[in-house]
């Protein structure tokens, strides 16, 4: 089961959002409230796992990789 990061949405505009993770099956429905506070959150959009190949392409390649300078 995978793992979301979720975020409080402040009413306050002085209050900061406190994130939590919450390990939920795909199909399930984002959470619209915190299950212990009842406060609203979001679902953060975090970064995952990136595996770049030897012979990527340029167009997908990062900067210094289409230069040649850190690739082999």
């Amino acid at each position: 089961m995978p793992t979301y990061v979720y975020e409080t949405i402040p009413i306050d505009s002085t209050e900061k959002p406190t994130r939590f993770e919450i390990k939920q099956r795909m199909l399930d429905d984002p959470l619209e409230k915190h299950p212990d506070t009842g406060q609203p959150v979001r679902r953060v959009i975090a970064g995952g796992i990136s595996i770049a190949s030897k012979n990527a392409s340029s167009a997908g390649a990062s900067s210094c990789c289409s230069s040649g300078s850190c690739c082999n």
